[in-house]
């Protein structure tokens, strides 16, 4: 009982911590209110242009498939409003003539930059600006989450793939209850993703298989991931616990294959690629740090043919 008031004062005051702060969050890049030039975005890594690509839309409320990078980072953005009702179509229409200008030197930037072998994302002491050097505002977890509410009393086993035969941690042991503080992503199929606190004070990122859950869930987001195969560009830990302990569940050395599913960022700006692998026969999914991974170069949809070549 102590550990469960610890932890959600310990979320309440994290929570609170950055609300002052509210007010002075900006886009990425103002693409809605000055032309931007093709210099200044050669300073920034290509990922970052293909965030900025989707400010535009974003701004207008279009809607990201959850569990994907753009929708993490966007809503844990606070002058998001996602509308569900507005189709593709209505969000591109909402464009002004500035933005559609600037969604084309973006494309243009961005095609520019494949072809020079630009980075896709900055790594080490590199000067350009990117997208992970921006800590999510308000978020104190992990970006994509958030609390759930599910029937008291209850202690459900935790995979860390939506699999009965998936690894499973502490020793196969790995549960949650229902008691304490339960953070969810969606579902993935019958499964849903949550994180938890474990009993050594540290985080764990997993599924519960819906047909285990007693009581309503009032929970209805599905996943959708990525699912690319990519390999690994450096030994790197990966871990369930990418908020507090990153404790290891095993080594990934270089050149091994993955699968990628998705991108977030912890509290502290700290940017984590979610992966699909084996471990010891078992499949696993958990987070490595970013750097370690070829990670797919977006696909940004063409509005030309939409739009006839003109807003």
């Amino acid at each position: 009982m102590k550990k469960m008031i610890r932890f959600l004062c310990l979320a309440l005051v994290l929570a609170m911590l950055p609300l002052a702060a509210l007010a002075d969050r900006a886009y990425l890049i103002d693409s809605d209110s000055r032309k931007l030039t093709e210099a200044e975005l050669w300073e920034w890594d290509r990922e970052s242009l293909s965030f900025m690509f989707n400010e535009i839309f974003a701004r207008h409320g279009f809607t990201f498939d959850a569990g994907g990078k753009f929708y993490n980072w966007f809503n844990s953005q606070p002058w998001y409003q996602a509308i569900a009702k507005v189709s593709r179509q209505e969000a591109y229409n909402k464009t002004t003539s500035l933005e559609w200008d600037n969604y084309h030197t973006i494309k243009k930037v961005i095609a520019d930059m494949e072809a020079a072998g630009h980075p896709y994302r900055k790594s080490g002491n590199s000067k350009l600006k990117s997208w992970t050097d921006f800590q999510p505002a308000g978020s104190w977890s992990l970006t994509g989450f958030q609390p759930i509410t599910l029937k008291s009393g209850q202690s459900l086993a935790v995979y860390s793939a939506p699999s009965v035969n998936s690894w499973r941690a502490a020793n196969g042991k790995a549960s949650v209850s229902t008691n304490g503080s339960v953070w969810a992503a969606g579902w993935d199929g019958s499964w849903l993703q949550v994180f938890y606190e474990v009993n050594n004070g540290g985080l764990r990122v997993g599924y519960v298989n819906g047909s285990d859950i007693k009581g309503k869930v009032d929970f209805k987001q599905a996943l959708y991931f990525s699912y690319e195969q990519e390999k690994i560009t450096a030994d790197c830990t990966l871990t369930d616990d990418p908020l507090r302990n990153q404790t290891s569940i095993a080594t990934l050395p270089a050149g091994r294959a993955v699968t990628y599913l998705s991108t977030a960022i912890n509290q502290n700006g700290k940017v984590w690629d979610y992966v699909e692998t084996t471990v010891n026969g078992k499949t696993v999914r958990g987070y490595i740090p970013s750097g370690c991974l070829t990670v797919p170069a977006d696909i940004l949809p063409d509005l030309d043919e939409y739009y006839g070549g003109d807003k």
